[in-house]
């Protein structure tokens, strides 16, 4: 079948990739995402995790966090109740939203119902953690049907919940080409969806940890950013945030300390490197230093919402002021609106602008052409 020759190639990859990696490193953590992961039936599933486990060294339970996405449409009790038993501990459930007009728009029909039965059975299995992932901006979307989108997913009580907008690109991602772009809300409207999303989710005790990510207050990112401990890489937030992430699979994304890389986006593409004995590597960037000094900003700012600059500029040797001074003339726009507050010690996030961490952030971003503050406010909400 597809399966098993996407395993069979999987783990060629696995062979090359692992010997560059000290043995005695533990993985600790695991992440199967990037579409359906639960397209594998459970004695796929259960090769590929042995498989994984004969070439790396994983972590003692206790210590591992292992997640998966699941589609609710295509997993039953047992199939999560296998996942527990393969070592899973964290389960991220796909709902976009629960208005039958949108799932039509954007052809995914899904059930509360069978939404609620993975996750109980996650919790059952015992899995430590259970979250959905929610969109606004798609076709048809109207505050009132995606305010009883949020009440049904409160009422399912998740440990997190992520709120996405949507972006559409069909030129890149063929599927929304069937989307019309007359039905996609506009910028008033999605700035709409996004206020109930985070009036109704805070009213039901989720504190918002940034960039789109809202969770218990028990939950361990909360307790991290209270702590300063919390970490993002590209994957989202994270109290494992500088390790180095092994990309497997087709279009899979690696880091490994200041370089990344990324496996062919198509099967052919991966198959035929493999088939020539060589690890499926498309395209790779090593990070200049001005790279690792911007990513350090971003981060700080998108973890913790604040920057102490005089600290930021000895720890890097750097007069922040001179170094980032189009970065603070792009702030300034921002400043002027509230979403940021800036003076000869620091940068400071304001709870207004903890909801536009990404119009912030690009202000640091040089890859990006970041345009009029009007321009970032509609590419970031």
């Amino acid at each position: 079948t597809r399966s098993d020759q996407y395993l069979d190639y999987l783990e060629r990859e696995l062979a090359l990739a692992a010997p560059l990696f000290d043995a005695a490193r533990e993985v600790q953590q695991l992440h199967l995402g990037g579409g359906t992961p639960n397209f594998l039936d459970i004695p796929r599933m259960h090769r590929l995790m042995e498989s994984l486990a004969r070439h790396f060294h994983f972590a003692a339970p206790a210590e591992r966090e292992f997640g998966i996405e699941i589609d609710p449409r295509f997993a039953d009790a047992d199939y999560v109740r296998a996942l527990g038993g393969f070592g899973f501990n964290r389960i991220s459930v796909g709902i976009q939203d629960f208005d039958p007009v949108v799932q039509a728009a954007v052809n995914r029909i899904q059930s509360e119902a069978e939404t609620r039965a993975v996750l109980d059975s996650a919790r059952a299995a015992g899995f430590r953690s259970a979250s959905v992932d929610l969109i606004y901006g798609l076709p048809l979307q109207s505050p009132a049907g995606f305010a009883r989108t949020l009440d049904e997913v409160v009422a399912l009580a998740p440990d997190r919940v992520a709120v996405y907008g949507y972006a559409h690109l069909p030129a890149m991602f063929k599927p929304q080409t069937q989307i019309r772009a007359e039905d996609l809300p506009d910028p008033a409207t999605r700035l709409e969806l996004l206020r109930l999303a985070i009036d109704r989710l805070g009213a039901a005790g989720y504190l918002y940890v940034g960039m789109d990510h809202f969770a218990r207050a028990d939950d361990e990112l909360v307790r991290a950013q209270r702590s300063g401990g919390l970490q993002r890489n590209f994957q989202g937030y994270s109290t494992h945030g500088d390790c180095d992430i092994v990309g497997l699979g087709v279009s899979a994304i690696g880091r490994n300390a200041d370089t990344y890389s990324q496996n062919p986006r198509d099967l052919p593409g991966y198959y035929i490197a493999l088939d020539h004995g060589q690890l499926p590597v498309a395209r790779g960037l090593r990070l200049s230093r001005d790279d690792l000094v911007r990513r350090d900003a971003i981060g700080e700012l998108m973890c913790h919402g604040n920057l102490d600059t005089v600290a930021f500029g000895t720890r890097h040797g750097l007069a922040f002021d001179e170094y980032f001074a189009d970065a603070l003339d792009r702030l300034a726009t921002l400043a002027a609106d509230g979403l940021v507050v800036v003076d000869e010690r620091a940068i400071r996030v304001t709870p207004r602008g903890r909801f536009l961490l990404r119009s912030i952030a690009m202000c640091f971003d040089s890859y990006l052409d970041t345009g009029s503050a009007e321009v970032r406010y509609s590419r970031t909400i």
